[in-house]
């Protein structure tokens, strides 16, 4: 492990981006790190940008990171890993949930939504270590789109030196009982998603 880690959660309101970024700090805490965490709503509860930084390491100071220092940059939609991009140190990881939402601008006509192929060409200028997952997609199999977070963290466990039962755990105790069984399963379907 370095000797800080930081990972940038990106996305819409309404994914669960602040779950997501809760439950990876709380699994550097079990994993005997320092973490600290940091987030901005904006217009979330209207299909606004939502972000959150997560820093693990051993004398984490600020809770943010600089631009161009983050070294996980996790989107749970698919523009939004591109709008980001320049946060992602350029060897850096990036894990993009296929998800697409329309903002406002391309809703009311302003705009187009750009192709999947330009958006990862705009990304892999900065990294090539990037991994799409279809995190909606496995969360409806499942039978609940509310455990697409649950699967990008499934595949984001398998790039950290912490072992999955640490993640579970943490899932455990963050989730309400009844959803505990679906969201090991959202889980476990993200790291073999990520394999």
């Amino acid at each position: 492990m370095l000797k800080t880690t930081n990972f940038l959660f990106v996305g819409v309101g309404g994914q669960g981006i602040l779950t997501a970024s809760d439950i990876t700090a709380s699994v550097g805490l079990a994993a005997g790190y320092e973490a600290k965490k940091s987030e901005v709503h904006g217009f979330s509860q209207r299909g606004g940008v939502v972000e959150s930084h997560v820093r693990w390491g051993e004398n984490v100071g600020a809770s943010t990171a600089e631009k161009g220092t983050v070294h996980f940059l996790i989107a749970l939609e698919m523009l939004e890993s591109a709008r980001w991009v320049e946060w992602l140190r350029p060897e850096g990881v990036l894990l993009i949930n296929r998800q697409r939402i329309a903002p406002m601008t391309v809703t009311v006509g302003d705009a187009e939504y750009p192709p999947v192929e330009v958006i990862l060409e705009a990304v892999r200028a900065r990294t090539e270590d990037v991994t799409l997952i279809e995190g909606l997609a496995i969360a409806e199999e499942l039978g609940n789109t509310r455990m697409t977070n649950t699967v990008v963290l499934g595949a984001l466990s398998t790039r950290l030196d912490v072992a999955p039962e640490t993640w579970l755990e943490v899932i455990e105790r963050r989730v309400p009982p009844k959803y505990v069984e679906l969201n090991r399963n959202a889980f476990w379907k993200g790291r073999q998603a990520a394999s």
